[in-house]
């Protein structure tokens, strides 16, 4: 089960409004740039938050990849955006593949400031 789980909270993002705001637009960035990255996109689930007058506020979503999943969360009232891109290395390695997704979101998002975790996981157990 090894892979790599790579994990951002993204601060002041400059992107346009619609990438924080607008469910659709969102997850179509988040599919698109799994399949360019030649990921294999099986489903996802965006939920579009409203506040109190009905008027769109933060997203929340996932594509469930062949390969593991993103997850993604904004919080447009500041900006700021979690991001998480997980991928298992089971039949390939897809942590270039995992890279490129990850990159290519953050940089659609254009935040001011970057907290990244890069963290492999699993191991190899030996066998006797």
């Amino acid at each position: 089960m090894n892979g790599l789980h790579l994990i951002a909270d993204l601060y002041r993002c400059r992107c346009n409004a619609g990438l924080l705001l607008d469910r659709d637009t969102l997850e179509t960035l988040c599919e698109t740039e799994s399949s360019s990255a030649g990921l294999t996109p099986l489903g996802c689930y965006f939920y579009q938050f409203s506040d109190e007058a009905g008027e769109q506020a933060g997203v929340t979503g996932t594509v469930v990849l062949a390969e593991s999943h993103i997850a993604i969360h904004t919080w447009p009232e500041t900006g700021d955006v979690t991001l998480d891109v997980y991928v298992c290395n089971f039949s390939r390695d897809n942590s270039d593949r995992a890279q490129a997704v990850y990159d290519n979101i953050i940089a659609a998002l254009d935040p001011s400031d970057i907290v990244a975790h890069r963290v492999t996981r699993g191991k190899i157990l030996e066998t006797a």
